[in-house]
């Protein structure tokens, strides 16, 4: 995750947030006012999108003086600093919510991840993303789950293959079935991708795992369903648990052996964890 992304997201962000002109801090904040501020956790937390912060605050002053005090990926408790600035009065008001709105949002995912990662510890499971992400903000909200421990599963629809249901459906009738036909074909077309293949069923679980298919997703199982899908595969593919997975469940699952555990709600139910950002005198 490096510069040009970040700047021109928070340029854009800045943009929106600021429009014609921050109006109550030209209206009342003096253009020779300095003031100091400090970034602090409100929650334990892990943090990301430091960044962030700091483009948001260097692109409305250069002047500003910055100092980050945590690193994305670390893990705070409450009260915790993670980044003092000071110069500049206006130009530190107006960028404030642009900094926050990131580390807020990025630092819930990347705690939310580490929730879920914390909760599989010692079964070997790892915890997937899924391309459930808010619009614009895939490659940051996934980098965020790295941030938390997980692992990004494909970024998009370009960097693997994952023959879903819907897609079965167009190779009906297919010999000898849909699985098959539907492997076959993603190796001819794209020879150098990972194939993966959705089951929601043992019997296409068997099919998908004689088709060669590197990734089983079993697709919204019983705990009994995926013990006997796992015994069935025996090591052919690794198998990625998935559907209505959340902390409860988690562990659950892990312990029955299963390679990966996509969870979609560390990207699209994700809180934002509570950071302020304190003015000292």
């Amino acid at each position: 995750m490096e510069s040009p992304e970040i700047c021109r997201a928070v340029r854009l962000a800045l943009a929106e947030d600021i429009g014609s002109g921050d109006v109550t801090t030209l209206a009342t904040v003096p253009k020779t006012a300095r003031i100091r501020a400090v970034m602090r956790a409100r929650e334990p937390l892990t943090v990301c999108g430091m960044e962030f912060a700091t483009a948001a605050f260097r692109q409305l002053s250069p002047a500003i003086k910055i100092k980050p005090r945590a690193a994305d990926g670390q893990r705070v408790k409450a009260g915790a600093t993670l980044l003092e600035v000071s110069g500049p009065a206006s130009a530190i008001l107006t960028a404030e919510r642009v900094a926050l709105n990131f580390v807020q949002r990025l630092s819930g995912v990347a705690t939310a991840t580490a929730q879920f990662v914390a909760a599989v510890k010692d079964t070997g499971a790892q915890i997937l993303d899924t391309r459930k992400t808010t619009p614009g903000w895939r490659m940051f909200e996934k980098y965020a789950v790295a941030c938390g421990g997980g692992r990004n599963h494909r970024i998009g629809l370009y960097d693997m293959v994952l023959i879903k249901d819907n897609h079965l459906a167009a190779l009906r009738g297919a010999k000898p079935n849909a699985i098959a036909a539907a492997v076959a074909c993603a190796r001819k077309k794209f020879p150098k991708l990972k194939v993966e293949v959705e089951a929601d069923t043992l019997k296409q679980v068997a099919q998908a795992a004689a088709a060669g298919a590197e990734v089983i997703l079993l697709d919204n199982m019983t705990l009994a369903q995926l013990r006997a899908a796992v015994k069935l595969v025996a090591g052919r593919a690794a198998t990625e648990a998935s559907g209505g997975v959340n902390l409860k469940t988690v562990r659950a699952i892990a312990q029955i052996g299963v390679d990966f555990i996509s969870v979609g709600a560390i990207t699209h139910s994700a809180p934002a964890v509570d950071i302020g950002l304190d003015f000292e005198n």
